[in-house]
C-alpha cells in the first residue's frame, strides 16, 4: 500500500495507516507529515497516532505544524479523549494561535470528567464568556431595534 504514498507532493497521506511509515518518514526528513498525521488521526488508534502527533507539533514548517494541530482536534473527536502528551502540548501552545481550534474541539468533543484541570478552567471560562457575549449581542438587537421603533415614531 506503500504506492499510494506520495511523500513527494502529499497525495493519498491523509489514508495513511502505518505508524511505522510516519516514523520512517519523520527519520527521513520528508515533507507533508503534518498530513500524514491526519491520516493517522483518521485510521489508527489514539495510542498510536498520538506520539507520531505530538513530534509533528514541533516541525519547523508553519503549515505542517498547523496541519498536526489540526490532528490533534480530530483525535479528540474521533477518540472523545487525547493521550496526556498531547492535553500538554495544546496546552504549552495555548489558545489564541493555531491551537484555538484544537483547544476547543477538545473542550467540545471531550467529557468535561475526562478533562484535565487546565482545559477544565478553560472551559468554564469559554461557556461562560460565549454565554455572556451571547446575551450582548441579543440586547444590542433589543436596544437597536427599540431605538428604531422610537426614531419612527417621531414626527
Amino acid at each position: 500500500m506503500a504506492s499510494e504514498w506520495d511523500w513527494k507532493s502529499g497525495e493519498g497521506l491523509i489514508g495513511i495507516d502505518d505508524p511505522a511509515e510516519v516514523d520512517a518518514a519523520f527519520e527521513r526528513g520528508e515533507g507533508h507529515l503534518g498530513t500524514a498525521v491526519i491520516g493517522l488521526a483518521f485510521q489508527c488508534s489514539l495510542e498510536e497516532a498520538s506520539p507520531r502527533i505530538v513530534k509533528a507539533l514541533r516541525l519547523p514548517d508553519v503549515g505542517q505544524r498547523g496541519f498536526a494541530f489540526t490532528a490533534a482536534g480530530h483525535a479528540a473527536r474521533l477518540n472523545g479523549e487525547l493521550t496526556p502528551e498531547l492535553y500538554a502540548a495544546l496546552r504549552a501552545e495555548g489558545p489564541g494561535g493555531v491551537a484555538e481550534h484544537p483547544i476547543r474541539d477538545t473542550l467540545g468533543y471531550v467529557p468535561f470528567r475526562k478533562l484535565p484541570p487546565w482545559f477544565k478552567r478553560r472551559w468554564v471560562l469559554v461557556t461562560v464568556r460565549d454565554k455572556l457575549e451571547g446575551w450582548w449581542l441579543r440586547s444590542e438587537e433589543a436596544f437597536s431595534d427599540a431605538w428604531k421603533a422610537l426614531r419612527g415614531r417621531r414626527p
